[in-house]
């Protein structure tokens, strides 16, 4: 099959086509013919170095991706062989063959093509586990997005604010900070020009967000915790900003904020099959009414990854930038 292998670690142009054999699966695994493939951040850290390859994953990039399921024992998944889906997989996402847990698998959402589908798995799956299952947002509590128009940002703004969350985020220029109001921001910071602590406060009367979802660390640490309101959650899911940050532990204890973070990878396909089942739930329906929408900045061949790559350092982008096969 044809595939895009890292060479050796460094930039873009590392990344170069290749022949491989059509992956073995093993039990719990469907074989997906793959039809697009999505471009995420930690595809970037692992080309750079800085994202090992869990054991047992494939070598080879690619987080999510959609297409035509073509082997695998289904069980009584309710899956049969020809049907369309998306999945989320440790690796392997850029080739035209990619093994995929079938507990990690969901149905295309009616009404949206496979490259809109392939769009969905990292973002979504990472969104529910961050902003719902760790940040625990609920009833009538409000977000803050860091990054709001990155993939994930345009993913936590939209389901938040349809699950009926007052949503805030940041972005680096007018032009996203209009995309992110436009997907459902009640208001989009410029952090390039703005302090999204005051803005957050005055929004707020002054009681600040219960929850921070976190892509950049940093310096940015001791101004989310002012932006908390008390009992406050701030999320980190990256550190594209430095890993190290000042924390005041004094406001910790008198407010009882709750800092936490995760990283998807390496968790167990139990974990994952766990949010697929919620997504199917309290998501999925909510694209198919057309409430939510994967946001589709750019789409390459698979050929060009490493244009795709430039693109997505270059950050330039609003919304997810993909592979088509």
């Amino acid at each position: 099959m044809r595939a895009i292998e890292i060479k050796e670690f460094g930039g873009p142009e590392v990344l170069q086509a290749c022949e491989r054999p059509v992956p073995e699966l093993k039990a719990g695994e469907v074989l997906i013919k793959v039809h697009a493939a999505g471009v995420n951040r930690p595809d970037v850290f692992q080309r750079t170095g800085n994202y090992p390859v869990p054991p047992g994953a494939s070598d080879l990039p690619g987080l999510e991706v959609a297409g035509e399921i073509v082997a695998g024992d289904l069980g009584d998944s309710g899956f049969k062989l020809g049907d369309l889906v998306c999945a989320l997989v440790q690796g392997g996402g850029y080739a035209e063959f990619c093994a995929a847990p079938l507990a990690q698998c969901l149905p295309v959402p009616k009404g949206l093509s496979a490259l809109e589908a392939a769009a969905l798995p990292e973002n979504y799956f990472t969104v529910w586990s961050n902003v719902f299952d760790r940040g625990q947002l609920s009833g009538e509590e409000t977000l803050l997005v860091q990054g709001g128009s990155s993939g994930i940002g345009v993913t936590a703004i939209q389901i938040a604010r349809a699950l009926g969350h007052r949503v805030f985020a940041t972005a680096g220029s007018a032009e996203k900070c209009r995309a992110c109001e436009e997907l459902g921001a009640e208001r989009a910071i410029n952090y390039k020009t703005e302090d999204f602590e005051a803005v957050v406060k005055e929004l707020t009367g002054g009681r600040g967000v219960d929850v921070i979802l976190d892509m950049v660390g940093g310096d940015y640490l001791p101004r989310e915790i002012k932006a908390l309101a008390d009992d406050g959650r701030l999320v980190f899911i990256a550190q594209l900003g430095g890993a190290k940050g000042q924390l005041d532990m004094g406001q910790v204890m008198r407010r009882r904020l709750t800092i936490t973070g995760s990283t998807l990878r390496p968790r167990p396909v139990a974990f994952k099959a766990a949010i697929a089942a919620k997504l199917r739930e309290h998501v999925w329906p909510l694209i198919e009414a057309g409430k939510i929408r994967p946001v589709i900045h750019h789409r390459f061949p698979l050929e060009q990854a490493a244009q795709a790559h430039a693109m997505m350092e270059g950050s330039t982008h609003i919304g997810k930038i993909m592979l088509e096969l």
